[in-house]
């Protein structure tokens, strides 16, 4: 079968019957152009023409080009679960992938802010004059605090996603898996201002969109990416935040607080452990800086 067919059949599979998230879908979209692109170069556009060598030849291409051990390794599952893809689909008859072994990633610690630095963000809308801007940023600053929420998640809930009688929201995470996840008392009290006085003065046309921009839209990632930064160009906070850093944030922090992973894990969203035991390690990080500065014989 000719290479790019088989990966346009991989891609639909991946979003139709897999239900994987579209930015998942997109990446794996690139990382396979780059991969077909590669094997064009070496004249192979059939899939029965790939090879351990042109494979092996493509991921040592990556690493001369100066990617870091957790790219490479993004590129090496994407082949890999293309490869299984045509094997099961019998596009292939063998797999030249099987022998290959994945890299070792690089341990790359989240950046976390403290509880003053996420204070001081939280409060920071207060410092505009416009009264309905005002009461949005702060709602959406306290409800990704105080749930975990990535971006997506954040710019897509709609007013239907809020329980705030019981205390909880609804969230449509990665691959359409619907969690509930607690809401504490000040994000609640910042969203029932937004409802009362905020949303209805930027509402310009039926939406049940929750977070509205001046045009009376949806939010999206890059427009909130946007707004965080205008506040943090004002405010001294020297690390480098992005939206994800208020998630990494609330995990750490409840954490800190004695929440077991189990919970973190299930608020989060995670579908592996392992995955939130990352935060663990900041943990243990911040344990050691601690003991490093105040024990006498450090």
């Amino acid at each position: 079968m000719n290479l790019d067919a088989a990966v346009d059949n991989f891609i639909v599979y991946i979003a139709s019957e897999k239900g994987l998230s579209k930015n998942t879908v997109s990446s794996y979209s690139i990382d396979l152009k780059r991969f077909t692109g590669f094997m064009a170069g070496r004249g192979i556009t059939d899939t029965a023409d790939i090879t351990t060598d042109a494979v092996l030849g493509f991921l040592s291409g990556l690493r001369n080009n100066g990617l870091s051990g957790s790219s490479v390794v993004r590129y090496q599952v994407t082949v890999r679960n293309f490869f299984r893809f045509m094997l099961r689909e019998g596009i292939l008859k063998k797999d030249p992938v099987h022998v290959l072994e994945l890299p070792k990633r690089d341990r790359i610690l989240p950046h976390v802010m403290n509880e003053a630095e996420v204070e001081s963000l939280l409060n920071s809308p207060l410092l505009i004059r416009d009264k309905k801007r005002q009461l949005r940023d702060k709602a959406m600053f306290e409800v990704m605090y105080a749930t975990g929420l990535r971006v997506s998640e954040l710019v897509t809930m709609s007013l239907n996603s809020l329980e705030m009688t019981v205390g909880y929201v609804r969230v449509k995470g990665k691959g359409g898996k619907e969690r509930i996840v607690p809401v504490g008392d000040a994000a609640k009290e910042a969203v029932a201002a937004y409802l009362e006085a905020g949303r209805p003065a930027l509402l310009k046309h039926t939406t049940d969109a929750l977070f509205l921009t001046q045009q009376g839209e949806p939010f999206t990632r890059q427009g909130f990416w946007k707004l965080l930064k205008s506040y943090l160009s004002r405010l001294n906070i020297p690390k480098h935040v992005t939206p994800h850093t208020l998630r990494h944030s609330f995990a750490t922090h409840l954490l800190e607080h004695g929440a077991d992973l189990r919970s973190v894990q299930i608020m989060l969203g995670h579908s592996d452990i392992s995955t939130t035991q990352i935060y663990t390690h900041i943990n243990t990080e911040m344990l050691k800086r601690m003991y490093d500065k105040y024990h006498p014989r450090s």
